[in-house]
């Protein structure tokens, strides 16, 4: 006698594709019941009311307002542009990779972190060093350019000499 060539597996999924395709049927036919034919052009209107919600009823002309073109803005608010004292930033090289090619400045004044790559690099840089730089939007985000070693004047200490000199120059007040 040969075997049966019908699995349990097979049966099993055999019954799940029918119970599927009966449920696919009664749902096109719940459709074709339930189907609103005959609708008037008036009944498939939908209207706006001043609060910008979606209504069945036509909008009152009294509340109408009248709005320029030029006030509406699409997108984002157009930016103005920063005076350039304030497009030269300070900060600290957190993170920099010379074999790689690029690092991190945080920004002292924000204290974001900014990306910053070789090419935009004039000085030679470390990590910890204290910069200068601008920023730059590119396609990933902002981008540091321009980044140069902060110059920092040295204070130099006031000796007995000079200390003399000052006493001299405003006898009132003595240096202690």
């Amino acid at each position: 006698m040969a075997k049966s060539q019908e699995t349990f597996s097979k049966k099993e999924k055999e019954k799940l594709k029918l119970k599927k395709r009966k449920e696919k049927e009664e749902k096109r036919e719940e459709r074709k019941a339930n189907a609103v034919k005959g609708q008037s052009l008036e009944e498939m209107f939908a209207y706006v009311d001043e609060n910008g919600n979606i209504t069945t009823t036509p909008p009152d002309p009294k509340k109408k307002r009248v709005v320029n073109a030029e006030d509406m803005l699409i997108g984002v608010a157009k930016q103005v542009a920063a005076e350039p004292q304030d497009l030269i930033r300070k900060g600290v090289i957190t993170f920099f990779n010379e074999s790689k090619g690029y690092g991190f400045i945080k920004d002292l004044k924000s204290q974001e972190s900014v990306f910053v790559h070789i090419n935009g690099i004039l000085d030679k840089v470390k990590e910890g060093d204290k910069v200068t730089f601008e920023t730059e939007m590119t396609h990933k985000g902002a981008s540091a350019v321009k980044v140069k070693l902060e110059i920092v004047e040295k204070v130099k200490p006031v000796t007995a000499d000079v200390a003399d000199a000052i006493t001299e120059v405003n006898p009132e007040k003595p240096t202690e």
